[in-house]
């Protein structure tokens, strides 16, 4: 089973004399809007500066395959004072009640112009040592931000633990079992005693959204594919169990895509998984970017059985990827996982 490239890719990239978007038009959110009839995408981008500074674009699509930017200005920049001062990163939308929830990671600096390496890029400043770790260390954080029209926006506050670089946090649609549920992946945690060699990815639990304080390992990497590997997009509920789309960095330091399954009941079970990628960098523009050989989908839709994924290529571009949603679950249901230990 293997998803479909569209040949109209890539679906947005990156605009020509923008000053917020002329280097990088990438990583994707999307959310369907019933009431709308809209897809929504969010996506990440970046224009010609050497401290490359990171802010959301929105664009928007009727059929789920041609975009229109929404305006000529992002819809969601770094705050210029906090947490999130150096950028806006890879957003993942869920909406709950009539509010939309965008988790997002986020630098206290801007990275610089990372793939030009370390000597060349722009260094941020260094800090006093009695700072947080995470301005210190310009480490990722990643936090929550809410929205009612993607016009006006409320920054509710950090998920996760500063002293830790913590990405991929998702949060699910609902609540199960009365509890908020949050996926992450804290690169720290590996190695003796964590039950993992590579980063993975961690479930928490919490009665509000500010209260995840403890994780248990979900998934990690158990494939020759993977090594690295994080949550990519926010849950589906389905009859069967949650589903989602996950990324691994391979030892070729590729990105690829797998799917999972989880108890419907009790997210921490992994149910079902895919043993094979769905997708691999292969074209122009998942391997000629910033990042070369990179597939990262932050956000997916369903519309009449086709299930969109929308993806950033090489760091640089938007692109989509489809397949039959009921068929690529048949596939997951042929799919026992592994138990973690």
């Amino acid at each position: 089973m293997k998803l479909e490239r569209y040949q109209g890719n890539p679906i947005l990239a990156p605009a020509p004399g923008s000053w917020w978007e002329s280097t990088v038009t990438t990583n994707p959110a999307a959310y369907y809007d019933e009431k709308s009839g809209e897809i929504l995408m969010l996506y990440r981008a970046a224009g010609n500066d050497v401290f490359h500074k990171i802010h959301f674009g929105l664009a928007k699509s009727t059929d789920g395959y041609n975009f229109e930017k929404v305006s000529s200005e992002p819809v969601f920049s770094p705050s210029g004072n906090g947490y999130d001062s150096g950028c806006v990163e890879d957003p993942r939308i869920v909406k709950i009640g009539r509010h939309f929830y965008i988790t997002y990671a986020s630098r206290f600096f801007p990275p610089g112009e990372y793939w030009l390496g370390d000597k060349a890029r722009y260094k941020y400043p260094k800090c006093p040592e009695h700072f947080p770790k995470y301005m210190r260390e310009n480490s990722s954080i990643s936090s929550l931000v809410i929205t009612e029209d993607f016009k006006s926006f409320v920054r509710a506050g950090v998920l996760t633990d500063l002293s830790i670089d913590d990405r991929d946090v998702i949060i699910f649609p609902e609540k199960v079992n009365g509890k908020y549920v949050m996926l992450h992946r804290p690169s720290q945690w590996c190695g003796n005693g964590y039950g993992t060699q590579w980063p993975a990815i961690w479930i928490s639990m919490a009665d509000d959204l500010f209260s995840f304080r403890r994780s248990k390992l979900l998934m990690k990497a158990e494939y020759e594919w993977e090594l690295k590997i994080g949550g990519s997009t926010p849950p589906i509920k389905t009859k069967y169990g949650w589903f989602a789309l996950y990324h691994a960095v391979g030892p070729d330091n590729h990105y690829r895509l797998g799917a999972f399954l989880l108890d419907l009941n009790d997210p921490s079970k992994v149910l079902y998984r895919t043993p094979d990628w769905l997708i691999e960098p292969q074209e122009d523009y998942e391997l000629d970017g910033y990042y070369k050989g990179c597939i990262f989908p932050c956000g997916t839709v369903v519309l009449d059985d086709q299930l969109f994924v929308y993806y950033g290529g090489a760091d640089k571009y938007v692109a989509l990827a489809t397949c039959c949603f009921s068929e690529l679950l048949e596939h997951l249901l042929s799919c026992p996982a592994q138990m973690v230990v």
